[in-house]
């Protein structure tokens, strides 16, 4: 018998080759069930377990003129075992092969893309760690709010990817799961203690009531599941897109030595791989619809997902897991820009202290009507005039000196207040 064959990178689990590595798993592992249970020869497992083997090229020369691929690759692994191949696929159906194996598959591109989301998590967490007090400027509706840090906003991030490591860890358990019933899943001609033994060897649990096939809401949960997962992924690539426009340049993506933006301009340097994991989420996404429409088949079973199924889901784990490699990489080498983000904050003479302001006269005794006028009346003084200062407005403003000192004043427009609670949110998430 072959090796289980792994290979560290995404792309091999999805090879013709491996998915046939792993339908030989579930057959050999379904032979050896059979045979501690007495319905086979012990030693026929031996013989076939040594010479089961199988070629891809001879299979699809099969598959050409039965036209089924199971059928296919059973006569390609008999020519190699011979006689002892009888006891090959005893009271299976094809869904037991291919359902059983396909969980084989999930599960390995599970553990690869869980492995890339934990790299996507340091990333995040030592970004956060070294920008935990860098100031910049939090933004409702695109427009200046008031002061976050970009540390902060990481930690947003990482909360969110944390919540991503969690749901994995569920639909791992989720997807593990085998069938090995027979037709229309009743064990008529298998008996339930040979899946129950089977899966146990291929480290899957039986299904707890499978028809001729898995039900496909597992495989609906799965893509649903890395959709959700490129759709963060997305959020955080538009943040950057967002930050990295020439009039905000708070942070950059990383423009190597000899890279060029533009064929026509020279100066260009352009977010093009925040851009692409835009693109690639959206690809993502429309593959969770695909997998939801496979749920409703008719009856027992029958194989209109099967088709969708070879395309989607090595489609979506292929991209989740390029797409965790580019923003880890992104993240990892991205360019901050402290100075800038410190000259949008204070903009329009630091306009965005302006509750600070408010809260203070009220603090002073002004109702809150009378106190946002005041605020509102020298922040839309300020507010796009290419001198607006809405500090020098407001300490010029009698009905404001009449309350605040100057002191008190100067107080409004210091960005620590904002940042006092900062270490509780780090705390929570171990940053």
């Amino acid at each position: 018998m072959i090796e289980r064959y792994t290979l560290p990178e995404m792309g091999n689990l999805w090879t013709e080759f491996y998915k046939f590595q792993t339908w030989l798993q579930v057959e050999i592992a379904a032979c050896e069930a059979q045979a501690e249970l007495g319905y086979i020869p012990a030693d026929a497992v031996v013989e076939i377990k040594a010479k089961a083997n199988f070629e891809p090229k001879r299979i699809l020369e099969i598959e050409a003129e039965v036209r089924h691929d199971v059928i296919a690759f059973l006569t390609n692994v008999n020519e190699y075992v011979g006689e002892a191949g009888r006891y090959i696929h005893l009271g299976l159906t094809s869904s037991d092969v291919l359902d059983t194996a396909l969980a084989l598959q999930l599960v390995a591109s599970l553990d690869v893309i869980s492995q890339r989301l934990a790299d996507l998590i340091e990333a995040i967490r030592q970004k956060a760690r070294e920008h935990k007090n860098t100031v910049m400027i939090g933004r409702s509706h695109g427009i200046h709010a008031e002061p976050i840090t970009f540390g902060f906003k990481l930690a947003g991030w990482l909360a969110e990817v944390l919540r991503h490591q969690e749901r994995l860890k569920t639909l791992r358990e989720t997807i593990a799961v085998g069938k090995i019933s027979g037709a229309v899943g009743t064990y008529a001609n298998i008996e339930p203690r040979v899946e129950a033994i089977a899966c146990e060897k291929l480290g899957l649990k039986p299904d707890t009531a499978s028809t001729q096939v898995i039900s496909r809401d597992r495989h609906a949960d799965y893509v649903q599941q890395l959709a959700l997962l490129a759709a963060s992924i997305e959020r955080f690539a538009v943040e950057i897109r967002n930050l990295q426009k020439t009039d905000v340049l708070e942070v950059e993506e990383f423009f190597a030595k000899g890279q060029k933006g533009s064929s026509a301009m020279p100066h260009k340097r352009n977010p093009i791989r925040s851009e692409r994991l835009t693109g690639m989420a959206r690809l993502v996404r429309s593959h969770a619809g695909a997998t939801l429409e496979n749920v409703a088949l008719w009856h027992e079973r029958d194989i209109s997902h099967s088709s969708v199924e070879r395309v989607v889901l090595p489609d979506a784990c292929i991209l989740t897991h390029f797409m965790l490699v580019e923003i880890t990489e992104l993240v990892t080498n991205l360019l901050v820009y402290p100075e800038n983000m410190a000259r949008n904050l204070n903009c329009y003479g630091g306009v965005v202290f302006s509750q600070r302001v408010l809260l203070t006269l009220i603090d002073k005794g002004l109702n809150r009507e009378e106190a946002y006028a005041i605020v509102q009346q020298s922040a839309h003084a300020a507010w796009n005039q290419p001198e607006g200062n809405f500090h020098d407005l407001i300490s010029q403003d009698p009905r404001v000196t009449a309350k605040l000192s100057p002191a008190e004043i100067e107080k409004c427009f210091d960005p620590q207040h904002h940042l006092q609670h900062l270490d509780e949110v780090y705390k929570r998430l171990d940053i």
